[in-house]
């Protein structure tokens, strides 16, 4: 078996970060997309496990945020977060465990 671990921090100097701007009309969830690539490639896709270690969210608004794991494949995938309504996301961290062969 193998096991690769690491920190991953995004946010507000990161290009492209749209999750810290907010239309409270809006019904539809933004989102921003992570490429997490392994330093040396699985044999089959591994299992990804993400986890939330920190976050800085405006104050004045509900916390809305959800962060998963997509488009696995043997040598990386993509961490996306989420919010949605008035919730403004100015930085993430979270650790990601891959499990494989």
């Amino acid at each position: 078996w193998k096991c690769l671990s690491s920190k991953v921090g995004v946010g507000v100097l990161t290009e492209g970060w749209n999750l810290a701007e907010a239309d409270p009309d809006a019904d539809e969830a933004r989102s921003f997309a992570v490429d997490v690539a392994f330093d040396s490639p699985f044999l089959s896709v591994p299992v990804v496990q993400l986890g939330l270690s920190g976050f800085d969210l405006d104050q004045r608004d509900s916390a809305r945020i959800t962060l998963k794991a997509e488009n696995i494949t043997e040598s990386g995938f993509q961490a996306v977060v989420s919010t949605w309504a008035a919730t403004r996301v100015f930085s993430i961290e979270f650790n990601w465990l891959a499990i494989g062969a």
